[in-house]
Order: C-alpha cells, then sequence, then structure tokens
C-alpha cells in the first residue's frame, strides 16, 4: 500500500492503520503548519480506498483502531464519509474505533443527524486542531475559525456521542500575546466540555509564514521558562465541568504532564511549578520534534 507525500497522525494512532482518504488539507494556510505544504488537496475516489482497505486486510491479521487521513477527512459529505466508514467496519470488523482529523467548520456543516449517523457508521473520535483560544491568535495565524465556532463545534459533536481530541499550541501566541493566549485558551478548554486535550509547543518550521515573521522580528517566541508560565496559565483558567483528560506528550513539549480535569488540576499546576525550577524535568532540546 503507497501513500502520497508525508502522512500524519495524532500520538494516540501509532499503532493504528492509516488509510488516506483525503490527500492533504483543505485549508492548508495556518502560518504555522508545514505539514501539507508539498500537497495539493484532493479527495480520494471510494474505489481508491476501498483498494487500500482489502490490501491492508490481506498484510493485516487484526486491526484494533483505524485512522483515516490527511489533514480533515471531515471536510467530506457525510453521503461520501459514511460508506467509507461502512466498508472499514465490514473489512475490519473487529476494529473498535476510527479516528479523523477535522475542522470546527467541518463539524458545523453537518446537521446533528448527520452526526449521529457517521458515530453509528463507527467515527469513534475526532481529532480538532483549535490551537488557542484567542480569537486574536488564531486570526494571526490565519486559522480562519473563531473561538465561538470551535466551542460550538465540540459541544455539537460532543452531544453526537463522538469524543473529541482539541489540541492547543504553547507559544503560538508569541510573548506579545502570552497571557492573552494563555489565559484565553484555559477558558476554551473550560467551556468547550472535550474529551481529550492535547498540549503542543511550537517548533518554527522553516519555510512556513511564521518562520518569516520570526526572522524579521514580528514574532518572538517563547523562552522555555515562559512556556511553563504560560501553562501555568492555561492549568488555572481551565475550570472543566466534565472529565476532560488532559496530556503534553507530543515530542514537541519539553515538560511532559498527564491528567484529568477538574481532579489532577492542583497536581498538574504542582508540576509545572517545580519544572520552573528543575530542568531535569524537562525534556532536552535535542530530543523534541514535531
Amino acid at each position: 500500500m503507497k501513500y502520497e507525500g508525508s502522512v500524519y497522525r495524532p500520538p494516540s494512532e501509532a499503532h493504528s492503520l492509516i488509510i488516506q482518504v483525503t490527500i492533504g488539507c483543505s485549508h492548508n494556510s495556518c502560518t504555522f503548519c508545514p505539514m501539507y505544504a508539498d500537497k495539493k488537496f484532493r479527495i480520494r475516489s471510494f474505489e481508491e480506498v476501498f483498494a487500500d482497505l482489502e490490501e491492508a486486510r490481506r498484510e493485516n491479521s487484526h486491526v484494533e483502531r483505524i485512522f483515516f487521513a490527511d489533514g480533515d477527512a471531515l471536510c467530506l459529505s457525510t453521503e461520501k464519509l459514511t460508506p467509507l466508514l461502512g466498508a472499514a467496519k465490514a473489512i475490519f470488523p473487529e476494529c473498535g474505533r476510527i479516528g479523523v482529523y477535522g475542522r470546527a467548520e467541518n463539524i458545523l456543516q453537518k446537521s446533528d443527524k448527520e452526526l449521529l449517523r457517521l458515530k453509528d457508521a463507527g467515527l469513534g473520535i475526532i481529532y480538532l486542531g483549535a490551537e488557542s483560544g484567542s480569537s486574536e491568535v488564531l486570526k494571526r495565524v490565519n486559522k480562519k475559525e473563531t473561538p465561538d465556532e470551535i466551542v460550538e463545534a465540540v459541544h455539537r459533536a460532543e452531544s453526537a456521542g463522538i469524543p473529541v481530541s482539541v489540541t492547543f499550541i504553547s507559544g503560538l501566541g508569541g510573548r506579545e500575546f502570552l497571557e492573552e493566549h494563555a489565559v484565553q485558551t484555559g477558558k476554551m478548554i473550560g467551556a468547550m466540555g472535550a474529551s481529550y486535550v492535547g498540549l503542543l509547543t511550537l517548533m518554527v518550521a522553516p519555510g512556513t509564514p511564521l518562520w518569516d515573521d520570526v526572522a524579521s522580528g514580528r514574532f518572538i517566541q517563547l523562552k522555555t521558562d515562559e512556556v511553563l508560565k504560560e501553562l501555568e496559565h492555561i492549568l488555572i483558567n481551565a475550570n472543566c465541568e466534565k472529565d476532560c483528560v488532559i496530556r503534553s506528550n507530543h515530542a514537541s513539549n519539553r515538560l511532559v504532564i498527564k491528567g484529568t480535569l477538574p481532579d489532577d488540576k492542583e497536581c498538574l499546576l504542582n508540576q509545572a511549578h517545580r519544572a520552573m525550577h528543575d530542568e531535569k524535568m524537562l525534556r532536552p532540546d535535542r530530543f523534541r520534534g514535531f
């Protein structure tokens, strides 16, 4: 089975069968993201995807999870995505979960009935990049989505019984918007009711518009102590009513934390505070990656 270009998946899909349903990302304009710069977006045909599923079946005796790549396979209409989910479940009846990347707009374009239909067809989790709770930061990185839209999208998916794993990027506001990015991100975490939250740390990729902003001095990256201070602000403002599993175990992070909000909030805050004074708690820079 051949893949087109570089293929990305969430950390929790490390052992999943990856099937490319789309090539690239339908938005592909975020200033910080280099992931699909080498691809022109297109939707693969049902026949192409079905052939990959059949080939994967011949090569794998047991598949517990499947991930539909690339950047936002949820952009497919319900009429196109539902048969693909059905085919995957039919070919891999032992599969317990099928996941996709999705943007808030992908969810909001679908009715509640459509979301329920996708859940019943086998959609088990949506990975959504919120990036920031700050409307100004989202504008500056050309996310083309608002905080209110992101919160509403997560609410609707979760209400349909589809868990959402939402990622935020520490340092995305730079030094200028450190506090706003942190406070508003924490508030969004508390308001959205997502099942999972993942925190990444900004690593500026060559060739992106953000790289040019750093080179010109328009964007000042945070130092490690500032990232930890930002994490503290995020946690303080993350007043979750529903249990939310939170992780910062991505390769980009210097401090790895994991817990469940709201119960582990004080413990996580203590970890962040201790890390400010204990270098041994931090992952060395040479071991970090995108």
